[in-house]
């Protein structure tokens, strides 16, 4: 499974957030500078993660981003399924009518299972999770 750029931009996006939860709003310029992501791409990605609630976004020069709930209630199956919709691996799991061997498959089973597995490691792993992990992981490069 490849995880996408948007996917891993939205994630490192929402953890510089996580890391600053309940301190206020930060600039698109702010958080593209620390985690490394072009600009203009941020400013996209924002407007999704906004659109769709993870993010509350104000506009102005005293506007900025900030989370729209806890991040201890964010996780990873959430965002990835928000930036990029199917996390399938394979294409017939989603769209089973399309597939002439959905009733008899025995590679479905095994796709399946891996389907489930990634969900579920996603779905355990919360921003604030992250951004502990974020913090920890600074304070060791000092």
């Amino acid at each position: 499974m490849k995880i996408p750029m948007k996917v891993d931009y939205g994630v490192r996006a929402l953890v510089e957030l996580a890391m600053r939860y309940g301190e206020g709003q930060l600039q698109t310029s702010e958080i593209a500078s620390k985690q490394g992501i072009p600009e203009s791409y941020l400013v996209q990605l924002m407007t999704t993660l906004n659109r769709c609630g993870l993010v509350q976004s104000r506009r102005g020069p005293q506007g900025g981003h900030k989370l729209a709930m806890d991040p201890s209630t964010i996780d990873l199956h959430m965002i990835m399924t928000t930036l990029d919709g199917n996390i399938s691996p394979l294409d017939c799991l989603t769209y089973t009518t399309d597939c002439i061997f959905a009733d008899c498959c025995a590679q479905q089973e095994i796709w399946k299972s891996v389907e489930e597995a990634i969900e579920n490691v996603l779905a355990n792993i919360t921003l604030e999770h992250l951004a502990q992990r974020q913090r920890y992981l600074s304070a060791q490069n000092v």
